[in-house]
């Protein structure tokens, strides 16, 4: 049983070391060179292993038994260590959003735009609403929706309202 603890206790120190470390400890594994091996999977292994060991041990199993136990604890444990780390490296990320992925969006306008000059439209990008400065060819009154068409400056964009069909005579 004291076996099987020191290695239930060596894999949480593996697991630990690599949440602190993060990627620092996947390089002592690059020989192995396999993309489902990562520190975590095998510090949860060898914990699990170990846990997993000590407790079918300690309920009185013979040793085969309690080894078996024990490996089936620990790849269960490190699948699912495995799946998480793939599900946080392999996600989504917000990249950081730049004026031009305002071009082609719809935006409101804020402060009327003349036609020698800048209003100020609001726009949301990617879930980030931007505040940019507007221009536009013909003067474009507040709260009007208007298309982003380009980029004039880091902070100015020129627009052209949104078009709507003429109603209809009744």
């Amino acid at each position: 049983m004291t076996v099987f603890l020191i290695l239930g206790m060596v894999g949480i120190a593996v697991v630990l070391a690599s949440l602190v470390a993060g990627d620092l400890l996947d390089g002592a594994f690059d020989a192995l060179e396999a993309d489902w091996i990562s520190t975590a999977a095998l510090g949860g292994f060898t914990s699990a292993f170990g846990f997993g060991g000590a407790i079918a041990d300690g309920a009185g199993a013979p040793l085969p038994a309690s080894i078996a136990v024990g490996v089936v604890s620990g790849v269960v444990v490190a699948w699912f260590a495995w799946w998480l780390t793939r599900l946080v490296k392999d996600g989504p990320s917000d990249g950081t959003v730049a004026i031009s992925d305002s071009v082609g969006q719809v935006a409101r306008v804020i402060t009327a735009i003349p036609a020698d000059g800048y209003g100020v439209v609001r726009v949301v990008v990617g879930g980030h609403p931007l505040q940019l400065n507007a221009s536009a060819y013909q003067p474009i009154e507040a709260g009007a929706e208007v298309n982003v068409t380009g980029v004039l400056s880091p902070t100015a964009v020129s627009v052209t309202e949104v078009w709507q069909p003429p109603a209809r005579p009744a």
